[in-house]
């Protein structure tokens, strides 16, 4: 099985696709936004035309308004490897949620379910003061995780009142994992820094204008909850505030540009330290030269 991860904009989806045509593979989705079905171009989901030239999997298959948790994921990834083998096909595994991959390949944190009325306070709290609470129910968690995370400080908070323990506790404990299961072929893409800013800021300003209509129709839906997460896919809340006449084009895209550049470092900081030492990785940026590492080291 290949994985192929980094943060966002660094040439990912182009490699798998690539590989996936060369080395009859089918392209598994690992990015925790690319699953909403309302929201193709503001995530850079592969285009209809690339889905249709290899299986894809996992992408676009959530309704925004449903609930959907790494768990989830980590389900239906092992199911989307296992049908790829049944098929005689690569799995390739893709994306830039770290969250994800750690969950599928070590397995999950079996935390007990919690009480309904102690997540709804939580999740109400303000992020500044959730994180502060936080700090002092759990101050490892809360000095590792960064005080505007709303959904990870709402997780640590709530687990810690619910179950007495901090989710270290229950984190030391994993269940379910497929690391020990597959013959992993991981390739990590860790291009130059100045050239992946560069290349976010002009595709964000592409997306912004492209996907107006989506983030419009998304917005426009009654049912979604104001806390879901595909509310606070970058690019929705700078198209939300262009629509309330609260910003202006130049504006929101300088905007959604910072955004996808602070969520680029926080994904290039955690691929850099958090995946095993022998997990190879890349600076290149150009496929082919990618593609070349990825089937000498691993796939011939």
């Amino acid at each position: 099985m290949a994985l192929i991860a980094g943060p966002t904009a660094s040439g990912k989806s182009a490699l798998a696709l690539a590989l996936a045509e060369k080395h009859r593979g089918t392209v598994i989705n690992a990015d925790s936004m690319q699953v909403y079905a309302d929201l193709r171009i503001l995530t850079a989901r592969p285009t209809v035309d690339e889905e249709s030239r290899v299986p894809h999997r996992l992408f676009g298959h959530v309704d925004g308004a449903d609930a959907y948790s790494a768990a989830r994921w980590a389900a239906e990834a092992r199911a989307a490897i296992t049908e790829a083998h049944d098929e005689g096909r690569l799995p390739i595994l893709v994306g830039g949620t770290g969250m994800y991959l750690r969950t599928l390949l070590e397995g999950i944190a079996p935390v007990p379910e919690i009480d309904p009325a102690i997540r709804k306070q939580v999740r109400a709290l303000p992020v500044a003061e959730a994180h502060a609470q936080l700090a002092a129910a759990d101050p490892e968690a809360a000095a590792k995780l960064n005080p505007t995370d709303t959904t990870r400080v709402a997780r640590a908070l709530e687990v810690v009142r619910a179950t007495g323990k901090p989710l270290s506790h229950w984190q030391t404990r994993r269940l379910g994992g497929i690391e020990s299961e597959v013959r992993l072929a991981p390739l990590i893409l860790l291009p130059d820094r100045d050239w992946l800013g560069e290349r976010i800021d002009r595709r964000f300003a592409d997306m912004l204008d492209q996907g107006r209509a989506e983030a419009s129709a998304l917005l426009a839906r009654t049912d979604i909850p104001a806390d879901a997460p595909v509310l606070r896919a970058i690019g929705v809340p700078e198209l939300r505030a262009l629509f309330a006449g609260e910003t202006d084009v130049v504006q929101a895209a300088a905007a959604g540009a910072l955004a996808t550049r602070q969520y680029a470092k926080r994904q290039y900081t955690w691929f850099r330290r958090q995946p095993p030492p022998h997990w190879e990785r890349s600076s290149a940026t150009e496929t082919k030269v990618l593609l070349g590492i990825i089937e000498t080291k691993f796939l011939i």
